[in-house]
């Protein structure tokens, strides 16, 4: 797969917000490529900027108050930043599509479920209203949805939770897309179901031969369902790696941090290990590392500068200055490419 040419790249990726107090930095000098049939988990707590990235990419960030201030987003080399809203609504929903936050919110309360479904059809593929319904149905079949032409006149409110997620992700393939975005895919929906909407993510990818980027905050869902792991911190990049990697050599201690917190059923604990302290404020931003004030192994050279991510081993970069190859001042690598 390295040989390939990757699907998607983001370049240098810097994204602001305005605000009473001026800019904010959401997202600060953001890199990486995803190659065809490839999952990337972007990870980080809620504000780290990944919800943000997702956006830019769709074409969606609200402009104002947010704008790219700095990168490119290549998509088969070419920079949707530069495409104009005609361009982007024919890439977007077919070429690239995603499963938003929350379903609840993101379909529509005053339409049904097969309008919702049939509208993305017929506006990408051009086909009448008999030939959407099909694929309506065929997708609410795919999904594991039972009696999909009853429930294509319920309306969203009719559906469980569970369900209008599985409605989400037929709406989100019903064209075919190159690239999946799936924002917390799984939030708000019990562990079962959880379960379950990963199963079903999992086989849809493979069947589709899809690129996704899966968005969240949960390790455990990185590790059944990612190749690769991006970890981000107040914006920035500080540790990507394979799954493998991040979670057998965790080299920044904020990935550290993330991995110390997740429960173990087999120890005999009273207390969960936290991170101490949280996200920095976008205008009042730590010099250096952002992560420094939270950090057990800070030292004055922390916050010296923003330290370059750094190979650490083969394919796995690191934003520490605890690695040997660290050179103030060392301009950061490319982009993450193929890493396996």
């Amino acid at each position: 797969m390295a040989s390939t040419p990757p699907l998607l790249s983001v370049r240098g990726l810097r994204i602001e917000f305005g605000t009473d107090q001026g800019p904010a930095t959401a997202v600060d000098d953001l890199s990486f490529d995803l190659r065809a049939g490839e999952v990337l988990g972007i990870v980080g707590e809620s504000g780290s900027g990944k919800s943000v990235t997702a956006l830019s990419i769709m074409g969606l960030l609200p402009t104002p108050p947010g704008r790219v201030v700095a990168g490119e987003i290549l998509f088969e080399d070419s920079d949707l930043l530069k495409k104009s809203r005609t361009d982007m609504r024919k890439i977007r929903g077919g070429a690239i599509s995603m499963i938003f936050q929350e379903p609840m919110t993101s379909l529509n309360p005053v339409f049904t479920i097969g309008d919702q479904l049939t509208e993305a059809v017929r506006w990408h593929e051009r086909v009448g209203m008999a030939a959407a319904r099909g694929r309506a149905i065929e997708m609410l079949h795919k999904v594991g949805i039972s009696s999909p032409e009853r429930r294509l006149e319920d309306y969203p409110h009719q559906l469980s939770g569970g369900m209008r997620q599985r409605v989400m992700i037929a709406m989100a393939l019903s064209c075919g897309p190159k690239l999946l975005l799936a924002d917390e895919p799984t939030t708000a929906l019990d562990v079962t179901i959880q379960a379950q909407i990963l199963d079903l993510l999992r086989q849809l990818q493979e069947e589709f031969r899809m690129a996704v980027i899966i968005i969240t905050h949960n390790l455990g869902v990185v590790a059944e369902f990612a190749d690769r792991v991006l970890v981000m911190y107040a914006g920035r990049t500080v540790e990507h790696a394979s799954v493998e990697g991040v979670f057998d050599r965790p080299s920044h201690p904020y990935t550290e941090g993330l991995l110390s917190s997740i429960p173990d059923i087999e120890a005999d604990v009273l207390r969960l290990t936290a991170i101490p302290g949280t996200l920095p404020n976008p205008h009042e931003l730590p010099p250096g590392c952002r992560f420094q004030p939270r950090c057990t192994y800070a030292r004055d050279e922390c916050a010296a500068g923003p330290p370059p991510l750094v190979p650490v081993a083969q394919s796995h970069l690191a934003a520490c200055i605890r690695h040997t190859g660290y050179r103030r001042g060392a301009a950061a690598p490319p982009a993450m490419a193929g890493v396996r």
